[in-house]
């Protein structure tokens, strides 16, 4: 099998101008655009994947990944992954494209891998389990009261774990949320905080202190994401893990200076920001390897969150799949979306490949321009 093709149809992601979030709509500049990736192979199966998300419009990596990426992969056979992953990361490519597009074409090669062998690609990878339990996280929202009455909805919707996004005006407004939120959920509910990098030390010390008083799972991205001194420090003095490396984006190698320094208790990352499927799937192994988790980010795009799913199926260490609220700014282009059941589980796709239907009519009836 050859690759004889890579095409980028960019359209536009509408309806985002009809987010609910105060906070999410300052975001928005201008019009964005999804971009479907499609790698043609002389056996006639094609490989997708999305580029760009809600607040990144395609434009911005698509014509450095037809510019750089391409080359790579023409002539070349689609299921020989590994080598082309290598290539696709080599510091010759990335000066000149993103991992965000590299994401793109890694995901676009596995889909091809598991269409090819008739599999989804949970299974192609080696499957762990068949369904996953999903946590709802939160926007930033306006007031104590919103984070707890979306706490009890999505806790009688039976999801597994709630995690918070606060207004982090002031750690001590941000512990008076989670006192309010674990007040309502109960003592046994999974309860999360991600402060995105937002304290100092010593605020980060006290709030931590505080969940773990109050039994929260974990403590996401509380210090600047550079900071590893500092975050060395808290690891040694909370008990509560303390979650890091969502970002800066990167490959395995991005994790090095963060295990060395002891400066996290689990690893983390998605597709897009990550680099692929492949990517993924070397990152949970090396947190394996730690006795760590690897906790899977949301992906930003409907496809991009499909892929994660996979991962999140194949390996052992990940014990949540992240449902970003609220849901219109994650999902458009797809004919069918992944939906968290009445059991608060999301289950594996059935289709082969990726696995779940695109909206080609959708995309083709509604597309801005073609890259090739």
């Amino acid at each position: 099998m050859k690759i004889i093709n890579v095409t980028l149809t960019l359209f536009p992601w509408k309806g985002l101008e009809e987010a609910e979030d105060a906070a999410y709509k300052k975001e928005l500049t201008g019009s964005i655009s999804l971009g479907l990736l499609r790698i043609y192979t002389d056996e006639g199966i094609e490989g997708h994947a999305f580029l760009g998300s809600s607040v990144y419009s395609a434009e911005q990596d698509g014509a450095s990944l037809i510019a750089s990426l391409k080359p790579v992969l023409m002539g070349k056979d689609p299921l020989m992954r590994e080598s082309l992953y290598k290539e696709l990361i080599s510091w010759q490519r990335l000066r000149n494209t993103t991992f965000r597009a590299v994401g793109a074409v890694d995901i676009a090669l596995w889909d091809i891998a598991g269409k090819a062998a008739g599999m989804p690609i949970y299974r192609l990878i080696g499957g762990s389990r068949e369904q996953i339990a999903a946590y709802a996280s939160s926007q930033v929202l306006p007031d104590i009261e919103t984070y707890v009455d979306e706490v009890k909805r999505y806790q009688d919707m039976n999801w597994k774990a709630y995690k918070i996004h606060p207004p982090v005006r002031d750690y001590r407004e941000d512990i008076r949320i989670c006192e309010a939120v674990r007040e309502a959920a109960g003592d046994g509910y999974a309860l999360m905080l991600d402060s995105m990098w937002a304290y100092s030390y010593p605020q980060a010390v006290t709030v931590g202190r505080e969940l773990e008083r109050l039994s929260y799972e974990w403590f996401e991205d509380p210090l600047p994401e550079h900071d590893l001194y500092n975050y060395s420090k808290l690891c040694e003095q909370l008990d509560i893990p303390v979650m890091a490396t969502e970002y800066p984006g990167g490959d395995l190698k991005s994790y090095t200076p963060w295990l060395m320094a002891k400066a996290t208790d689990k690893l983390r990352g998605d597709v897009a920001v990550k680099g692929g499927i492949t990517a993924l799937i070397k990152a949970a192994a090396l947190a394996e390897a730690f006795g760590m988790e690897y906790e899977i980010h949301h992906g930003a795009n409907s496809l991009n969150n499909v892929a994660n799913l996979h991962v999140a199926l194949a390996v052992g260490n990940c014990s949540y799949f992240e449902v970003m609220l609220p849901d219109i700014n994650q999902k458009y282009g797809m004919a069918e979306e992944i939906v968290v059941d009445e059991m608060g589980m999301v289950n594996a796709p059935e289709g082969s490949g990726l696995g779940m239907a695109i909206d080609m009519e959708r995309i083709l009836h509604d597309k801005t321009a073609v890259l090739e």
